[in-house]
């Protein structure tokens, strides 16, 4: 054994060696992964053939080792970890050498990138990298980022430390936006940074919030670091569970856990959601504090200018914050009591299939006692009396053709439940409401007529729905009766929309915000998948950043304003009407939706490709274009470098070392902190994409394979990854925040800024750990 070490050991040792020398090398990191893993299989490979590496394994033609096998203990769990007395046999890392393993490394690695890269399953989601970065660049590009500062430090200026608080709102709000941590940093570094020094903020508390807060766009959905993460984590978790359920004496995980083994990118953006909020909240409340405790450090300083006209307190409390709450929370209990809801009408020709049991019953001796263990003893025996009154009424009832009678009937069921005011109708009230009810807040002086009227019109479109339309009213005579009180409506909510446009705050939040609802409200929802989303949102901040930049040129942005309606009227035809008019007996009313849709559509296209063309003659789109493919190329390449890495450290039994060492402790949680804590000093050398794709992969059957919920690892990872881009010395944050940062900033004040912000970051870890609930929260309460 050479210096006393395992020659697997060993092994691990050059692997790490090679990737750190690699990344300091200075060479592209993408492509330094991939040579770090060529350099030190040649390494090993050569101390192997001069016989200096020996691996210590157990000798399992060992009357021990025999002794313990048939005493029941399964082959798989025996290590020189959990019983260290065994015999043992030296041997070396490449049993059959080393130019076997480089064969099987060179045919896995062609495999790995076919499924992993080129044609996988995972290849469409991984395609959102592609919308989520161009959606990211764009919206940076398009200088959101500068009115956002302006307008959160006149609104959170005059408070203590507000000019840092209000770094923490627009770093969460281009976290939901753009979730670029190097354009955030640099821009609010740029823009911020000096406005802060100027107003004697602390240096220290200056960067630390800048750094932190740009770090968001990692955790805050929709975060890359999830989709990379999210991908890799479904894989190593259905594998994982398979494995474990095999072990435990069934024949799939389905029937071990009783529900699929599945987790999704679009479940893990759920998740998120509240511990993104969590992080931003806890930066918020140490720089106010902080404030409070140091006020020369962190001093309040009123922001001048500013468009818009002043209100009173009593108004901007009942049009501003009373009004809007009563309005939703009129909606939503009206919803609760059945007045608003679902009027669809269509029944299914089948009838609906039996409910099985709540576990399968049909199993195993072996099975049936590791479930039990699992689910305990009520719930197995819940399930077997509901297996046997489903056995008592002939079995699991089939799906049946319903009758005309039954059809009938069913169909008259379904009306006389319907709610008198339709879901779609009451959404865009209270849309249109809060318009008016926000318009008439912010210019209580003008004019209050118009609105009068739009209110009119909003109340003459539920007395439509209530009294003229019923469940099996056509879609087109719906458009008709509520095309009259919506034109009354939309002309209050134009007055009403020009009234907001001159309040700097709504100006400038509102239309990112109607992005982001948009791109998040779909996944959030379950209504897609992250990659049309992301599709959406990358076209959604093309349109928006043509706009803005022919505002700067004193140009009409009426296209772009049009465009979008045209999308709006398109959704509503599709979700309104049936357009497949290639089949039978299609109607004039679906012909009419078609064509108008289909108009919609072009129209759409055509101002998607009018603010190409903006972009473009402006030169923002070229630039915009070639780092969208520098970051999306880099992703990919380091993905395929990382494969090539983990080959090597599977060839000479480096995964298989680890492993066995993580599985010989019996505590689940002793074993989830190990990783923890290692992901987390990795964190200080690593980039974030190295450890989702090198060390991800080693120890993700052990942290996936336990009983632990996959979307709570998960978010417990992505939280800690977003540290390693605040730990000195490689954090990447502080380096592009020391790139713009005035020369009187020392990195040591960068250094020093960071550190409580780092302890943050661990707090938070800490209460994600105690309190689990606020990860699986939202997806337990919004289906999938």
């Amino acid at each position: 054994m050479l210096f006393g070490l395992d020659g697997v050991e060993i092994g691990l040792i050059i692997v790490f060696f090679c990737l750190f020398g690699g990344i300091l090398s200075g060479f592209p990191v993408a492509f330094a992964i991939g040579g770090a893993g060529i350099i030190s299989f040649g390494i090993i490979a050569a101390l192997d053939s001069a016989g200096l590496l020996i691996h210590q394994a157990i000798d399992t033609g060992s009357t021990a080792y025999r002794d313990l096998v048939n005493s029941g203990v399964k082959p798989d769990s025996v290590s020189i970890f959990r019983y260290p007395e065994l015999p043992r046999v030296g041997e070396a890392v490449f049993p059959a050498g080393w130019e076997t393993a480089l064969d099987r490394n060179v045919s896995f690695i062609v495999n790995r990138m076919n499924e992993r890269v080129l044609a996988g399953q995972s290849i469409e989601t991984l395609l959102a990298v592609l919308m989520f970065v161009l959606m990211g660049i764009t919206l940076e590009r398009s200088k959101i980022a500068n009115d956002l500062l302006t307008t959160m430090a006149r609104v959170f200026g005059p408070l203590p430390g507000g000019l840092a608080v209000s770094i923490v709102v627009v770093g969460a709000f281009l976290a939901a936006s753009t979730g670029i941590v190097g354009a955030t940093v640099v821009t609010m570094g740029l823009l911020a940074l000096p406005t802060m020094l100027r107003n004697n903020y602390s240096p220290e508390l200056a960067t630390g919030v800048i750094a932190a807060s740009g770090t968001l766009g990692q955790i805050i959905p929709p975060s890359i670091v999830i989709v990379l993460l999210g991908t890799l984590a479904g894989d190593l978790y259905s594998t994982a569970q398979e494995t474990r359920a095999q072990d435990a004496g069934c024949t799939d995980a389905l029937t071990y856990l009783g529900e699929p083994a599945v987790v999704s990118v679009g479940t893990l953006f759920q998740a998120a959601l509240l511990p993104g909020i969590m992080l931003a909240l806890l930066y918020a409340i140490y720089a106010f504090c902080y404030a409070l405790l140091n006020p020369d450090k962190a001093p309040a300083v009123p922001m001048s200018g500013g468009s818009g006209e002043p209100i009173t307190r009593s108004e901007g409390l009942t049009w501003l914050l009373g009004a809007p709450v009563a309005l939703i929370v009129g909606a939503v209990l009206l919803g609760s009591s059945g007045v608003i809801g679902s009027q669809n009408i269509n029944v299914s020709a089948f009838s609906d299939i039996g409910a099985g049991a709540s576990l399968r019953t049909n199993v195993s001796e072996q099975c049936k006692v590791s479930m039990i263990e699992l689910h305990g003893q009520s719930a197995w025996d819940q399930a077997v009396s509901e297996q046997e009154t489903i056995d008592a009424a002939g079995g699991v009832a089939n799906a049946e053709r319903l009758s005309e009678e039954a059809l009938v009937e069913a169909r008259e069921a379904k009306i006389a439940a319907a709610a008198p005011i339709g879901t779609g109708v009451a959404v865009i009230v209270v849309l249109l409401g809060l318009t008016l009810v926000m318009g008439r807040g912010i210019a209580p002086s003008k004019l209050k007529q118009p609105l009068i009227l739009g209110a009119i019109g909003l109340l003459l479109m539920l007395l439509v729905d209530v009294l003229l339309i019923a469940p099996t009213t056509s879609s087109g005579l719906t458009f008709v009766l509520l095309a009259l009180p919506f034109a009354l409506a939309m002309y209050g909510c134009k007055e009403a929309a020009a009234r907001c446009a001159t309040n700097d705050l709504i100006r400038v939040v509102f239309p990112p915000l109607v992005l982001i609802i948009a791109v998040l409200g779909s996944i959030l929802g379950g209504v897609t998948n992250p990659t049309p989303a992301a599709a959406l949102g990358a076209g959604g901040a093309i349109m928006l950043a043509a706009y803005r930049k022919l505002q700067d040129q004193e140009r009409s942005g009426k296209v772009i304003i049009w465009a979008t309606f045209a999308v709006i009227i398109a959704l509503l035809m599709g979700v309104n009407f049936d357009l497949r008019i290639n089949q039978s007996n299609v109607n004039f009313e679906t012909w009419v939706a078609f064509i108008i849709a289909y108009g919609a559509y072009l129209y759409a296209l055509f101002g998607l490709l009018f603010g190409c063309w903006v972009l473009f003659t402006s030169g923002v789109l070229t630039p915009v274009v070639r780092e969208t493919a520098k970051v999306t190329s880099m992703v990919f390449t380091i993905l395929i470098g990382s494969q090539l890495l983990n080959l090597v450290v599977i060839s000479f039994g480096g995964e298989h070392y680890i492993q066995q060492f993580l599985r010989s402790f019996d505590n689940e949680f002793t074993v989830f902190l190990i990783v923890m804590l290692v992901l987390f000093i990795l964190g200080f050398v690593l980039d974030f994409l190295e450890i989702i794709y090198i060390v991800i992969p080693i120890v993700g059957p052990v942290i996936y394979g336990g009983s632990f919920d996959p979307k709570w690892v998960t978010i417990m990872v992505a939280v800690n990854l977003q540290t390693s881009f605040l730990t000195p010395p490689f954090g990447f944050a502080l380096f592009y925040l020391r790139g713009v940062a005035p020369k009187e900033v020392t990195t040591g004040h960068i250094y020093r800024g960071i550190i409580p912000f780092v302890i943050i970051q661990v707090v938070g870890i800490a209460i994600l750990w105690f309190f689990p609930s606020i990860v699986t929260i939202v997806p337990d309460l919004i289906p999938n």
